[in-house]
C-alpha cells in the first residue's frame, strides 16, 4: 500500500470522526478530505479518470436514493404540504434570486432562471441526516421539512428535462415546456406501469431465492441498464438512476432495497463529495474570496428568510419556522450534481470561473448548516431562544407509526399481528417470504417485506432507539432469532423483545440476549392440553393456575429433564 494511499484514510478516518463527535455530518468531512488531499494542499492525488470515474458512481447512487424516496403513494398521502409548501418555496427563493443574479451576472436569462432554481434546492442527505440525529424526522417541524425536500426531488426530473436547453441547443419556451411535461408525464407513468407489471413480479421470482447477493446484484444491475437505456437516449445517465429508484420505490421491496444498498450507496458518494473537494480550484477562490463568502452569507440569509415567511404564511408556529428554515437554508447536492453533469456534457450555461465559486458557495453553504444549528442548540440552552418540540402520531408517509415491529408472519406472527389490530395497535411486520406478504397484504395486514436480521432493514421501518415499544421475534429458526434480537438490541438496547422457542434449549438460548420472554411451543402446548384434560377431569381452576404457575417457575426448571422434541 503506497504512503498517499494510507495517509489519504487516515485523513477521511480522523476528518469523520471529529465530525461525528461535533455532530456534524459525515458529507462535509468527505468534502474537506477532497480539499486536503487534493492537489493545492497535501497533494495526495489528483483528480484522475479514477476518481472522476468512481464520482461519476456516487452521483449515479445520488439519483437512485432520490428516485427511492418519491413514491407515487407517498406524494399523493402528502399532496397537499409537498405541492403546496415545497412549490412555495421553491418559487419564493427563485423570485427572489432571479433579479438579484440578472442585474449582478454577465449570465443570460436562461442562465440564472438555471442557477437561481439550483440555488432553490437544499441538501436531502445533510437535512434528512441531521433530522434522524436529532430525533426530529417525526416531528410536525420534520414532517414539513421531509415534505419540501421530497418537492425539491420531485422538480428534478423537469430540471434533468431541460438540460438541452441549458446546453444551448435552441430555446423556445413553448416547445420546452411541452417537452418537459411529455418527459415528466411518461416518466411518471411508466413507473406506475413498468413498476407494477415488471419490477414487482421480477423481484419476486429474485426474492424466492432468499439471497442477498442475488437481491443486490439485480438491484444494480437494474441501475445499470436503465442509466445505459436513458444514456442511448440523449439524456443524462443520471436520470436512468433515478428512474430505477422510482420504480423500486413503487415495489414492496423498497425498504429492503433501502438497506441493502445504503452501506453502497454511502461509500460511492463519499468518493462523489471527495471528488468534488480535490475539483476545487483554492488559487481561484483565494482570489475570489470575498464572492465565495458574500455568496455564502447572501444564500443562507436569502434561503432561510424566503422559507420562514413562507412557514409563517402556512400557520407553522415561529419556533418550528425558524427550525425548518434555518435546516433548509444551504444548497444542495442536486445542485452540484447538475453542474458537474453540465461540466462533463459540455454544456456552458456560465462562465467555468463562475462555476467554480457557484460551486464553492454551495459546499460552504452545506458545511455551515450543521454549525449553525449546533449555534441554534447553544441559544436555546442559554434560553435566548426558546425551542419547541412539536410532536407527530404519524410517519413520513403520512401512515400511523408503529408501536410494535414484529418478526416473522408465519403462523405465530399472524395471530399477534390479529391481537394488535384487534386492540388497535399499530403494528408493521416484517417477513422475507414474499407470498405471504402478498397474501397477508391483500388480507389487510400491515406486513413488508425485508430481512429481519439486519438492524439497517429495521431502521427502514421505523426502529428508533425511543419510538418503538416492543419487537415481537416469531421466527421459527433458532439463529435467525437470535440475530433478529441482537438487531434490533444494537438499535435500541432498552427496547422490550417477546420470542417464540420451539423448545426449552432455544428459549434459554435467546433468554440469554436479555429479552423479556422466549416461550418454548412444545412446553406450552403441552400445558394447555394437560389444563384442558384436568379441568375436564373437575380439577380447580385455581388449582391448575397454581400448578401451571409452578411448572413454569425458574425457567420450567420441573420439566427441563423430562422435555424432547422426539416424534413418536
Amino acid at each position: 500500500m503506497s504512503p498517499s494511499l494510507l495517509a489519504f484514510f487516515a485523513i477521511v478516518f480522523t476528518l469523520v470522526y471529529l465530525m461525528r463527535m461535533a455532530r456534524i455530518g459525515a458529507v462535509v468531512a468527505f468534502l474537506f478530505a477532497g480539499i486536503l488531499s487534493g492537489p493545492y494542499v497535501f497533494n495526495l492525488f489528483e483528480l484522475s479518470e479514477t476518481w472522476t470515474f468512481l464520482g461519476e458512481l456516487g452521483i449515479m447512487f445520488l439519483w437512485f436514493n432520490i428516485g427511492l424516496e418519491i413514491n407515487i403513494r407517498r406524494l399523493w398521502r402528502m399532496r397537499r404540504t409537498i405541492f403546496g409548501f415545497g412549490a412555495a418555496q421553491v418559487m419564493t427563493v427563485v423570485v427572489i434570486f432571479f433579479p438579484l443574479l440578472f442585474n449582478l451576472t454577465p449570465w443570460t436569462m436562461l442562465g440564472c432562471v438555471m442557477v437561481s432554481l439550483l440555488l432553490a434546492m437544499s441538501s436531502t442527505s445533510i437535512d434528512m441526516q441531521l433530522l434522524t440525529e436529532r430525533n426530529q424526522l417525526n416531528t410536525e417541524m420534520g414532517r414539513q421539512t421531509f415534505s419540501i425536500l421530497l418537492f425539491q426531488d420531485l422538480l428534478s426530473i423537469p430540471l434533468l428535462a431541460m438540460m438541452p436547453a441549458f446546453a444551448g441547443r435552441g430555446f423556445s419556451l413553448g416547445a420546452t415546456a411541452i417537452d418537459v411535461l411529455v418527459i415528466s408525464v411518461a416518466l411518471v407513468l411508466s413507473v406506475i406501469v413498468i413498476g407494477r407489471f415488471v419490477m414487482t413480479p421480477l423481484f419476486r421470482l429474485v426474492s424466492r431465492l432468499k439471497s442477498k447477493e442475488a437481491f443486490l446484484l439485480a438491484v444494480m444491475l437494474n441501475i445499470v441498464i436503465w442509466a445505459v437505456l436513458i444514456d442511448l437516449m440523449g439524456l443524462p445517465a443520471g436520470l436512468g438512476a433515478f428512474l430505477a429508484g422510482m420504480l423500486m420505490s413503487e415495489t414492496i421491496y423498497r425498504h429492503q432495497i433501502t438497506a441493502q444498498i445504503s452501506p453502497y450507496a454511502t461509500l460511492f458518494l463519499s468518493f462523489f463529495f471527495i471528488s468534488l473537494g480535490m475539483g476545487l480550484n483554492l488559487p481561484l477562490l483565494g482570489a475570489g474570496w470575498y464572492m465565495v463568502l458574500g455568496g455564502v452569507v447572501l444564500l443562507i440569509a436569502i434561503k432561510f428568510f424566503a422559507v420562514f415567511m413562507v412557514a409563517r404564511l402556512r400557520g407553522v408556529g415561529i419556533p418550528d419556522a425558524m427550525m425548518t428554515a434555518l435546516i433548509l437554508a444551504q444548497g444542495g447536492e442536486f445542485a452540484l450534481l447538475m453542474l458537474q453533469t453540465m461540466k462533463t456534457s459540455g454544456i456552458n450555461a456560465i462562465s467555468s470561473g463562475h462555476e467554480e465559486i457557484l460551486t464553492a458557495v454551495i459546499i460552504l453553504s452545506m458545511m455551515a448548516t450543521p454549525l449553525l444549528l449546533c449555534l441554534y442548540d447553544y441559544l436555546c440552552r442559554r434560553g435566548k431562544i426558546v425551542p419547541h418540540a412539536s410532536r407527530s402520531l404519524t410517519d413520513t408517509d403520512g401512515m400511523p407509526r408503529p408501536e410494535v415491529i414484529v418478526c416473522g408472519f408465519g403462523r405465530v406472527g399472524q395471530i399477534v399481528c390479529q391481537m394488535l389490530s384487534s386492540q388497535n395497535i399499530p403494528y408493521i411486520a416484517i417477513d422475507l417470504d414474499v407470498n405471504a406478504v402478498m397474501l397477508g397484504r391483500e388480507r389487510g395486514f400491515n406486513v413488508v417485506y425485508g430481512d429481519t436480521t439486519d438492524s439497517e432493514v429495521l431502521s427502514e421501518f421505523g426502529m428508533r432507539a425511543r419510538g418503538i415499544r416492543a419487537v415481537v421475534v416469531a421466527l421459527d429458526n433458532v439463529s435467525s432469532a437470535r440475530h433478529a434480537i441482537l438487531a434490533a438490541k444494537s438499535i435500541s438496547r432498552r427496547v422490550k423483545v417477546f420470542a417464540r422457542a420451539r423448545n426449552l434449549a432455544d428459549s434459554k438460548m435467546l433468554l440469554r440476549e436479555g429479552i423479556v420472554t422466549a416461550l418454548p411451543e412444545t412446553i406450552e402446548s403441552s400445558f394447555f392440553l394437560g389444563y384442558s384434560v384436568l379441568d375436564f377431569l373437575g380439577v380447580s381452576e385455581h388449582r391448575l393456575d397454581v400448578l401451571l404457575d409452578d411448572m413454569r417457575s425458574n425457567n420450567y426448571a420441573s420439566v427441563s429433564d423430562v422435555i424432547s422434541d422426539k416424534r413418536d
